[in-house]
């Protein structure tokens, strides 16, 4: 149902004539009041309501105007943020996605890392003992090297040491005659062989 203005502006008139009722029952209350300040009081009120109806008269339409722009906005405005807020919910579940893809590939990742560790692992394990064996029989060969070395300085030794004692025991046994009998002997041999 809609009013013309001027009906508003009526029903305006007699709507603030009802709420200034209580202002006028409170004037009346306080007493010893005489008909010129009653006057003064209807006139302030009679004036204060021509000027707000003038004012709702002539701004009425743009105050409709305003709220009715405001509605069609907050309406828009509503249906912007439905639809951002549907795009954002879309984005969400790629994004959602890529992440969930993201983590299966590092997953994926992890575990072929770990599992080329664990044969690089073995693979480390046995060139360890590879290097192992073969440190062994490197130090297996120098300590036969070693000992056929020493056996022959030993034996090298034992030969010089037998011919030391050997001089000895001949420089202690054997005099003179025996030395110029030697000799005669070996002067003997040389002789006859030739």
């Amino acid at each position: 149902m809609r009013f013309s203005r001027k009906q508003d502006f009526l029903s305006l008139i007699l709507s603030l004539l009802v709420l200034s009722l209580p202002v006028f029952t409170a004037f009346a209350s306080e007493g010893g009041h005489d008909a010129s300040q009653w006057k003064g009081l209807a006139f302030k009120t009679f004036n204060a309501a021509i000027i707000i109806g003038a004012l709702v008269w002539f701004l009425a339409p743009k105050i409709k105007s305003f709220f009715s722009g405001r509605r069609q906005e907050i309406k828009e405005s509503l249906e912007s943020a439905a639809m951002q807020k549907g795009e954002a919910e879309k984005q969400y579940r790629e994004y959602s996605e890529k992440i969930d893809k993201a983590s299966q590939e590092i997953d994926g990742i992890f575990e072929m890392i770990k599992a080329q560790g664990v044969v690089e692992k073995e693979k480390i394990v046995e060139d360890a003992r590879k290097v192992a064996v073969k440190m062994k029989e490197d130090a297996q060969a120098r300590i036969e090297q070693e000992l056929s070395k020493a056996s022959a300085q030993l034996r090298s030794e034992a030969v010089i040491l037998s011919v030391q004692m050997a001089q000895e025991i001949l420089k202690k046994n054997i005099t003179t005659q025996d030395h110029e009998a030697m000799i005669r002997e070996y002067v003997d041999k040389v002789v006859s062989k030739n």
